[in-house]
C-alpha cells in the first residue's frame, strides 16, 4: 500500500508514530478541556505551570 504512493517502509513507521503522538497530545488537551468546562477548575499541570512562570495560580 505505501510503496504505491512511493512511500518506504521505513518512512511509513517514522509517519504512524508522528500520527500517534499527535493524536495523544489531541486526546490529553481534549480530556483537560472537558474537564475544566465541567468542574471550572485548572487541572493540577495547569497550576504547576503558572507556579513555574510566576503567574497567578487563582481560579478564574
Amino acid at each position: 500500500m505505501w510503496e504505491e504512493l512511493g512511500i518506504s517502509g521505513g518512512t511509513a513507521i517514522i509517519i504512524l508514530i508522528a500520527l500517534y503522538f499527535i493524536v495523544k497530545w489531541a486526546v490529553k488537551n481534549g480530556v483537560k478541556e472537558a474537564y475544566k468546562d465541567i468542574t471550572g477548575k485548572k487541572t493540577a499541570e495547569d497550576t504547576e505551570i503558572e507556579m513555574a512562570l510566576g503567574l497567578d495560580t487563582k481560579d478564574k
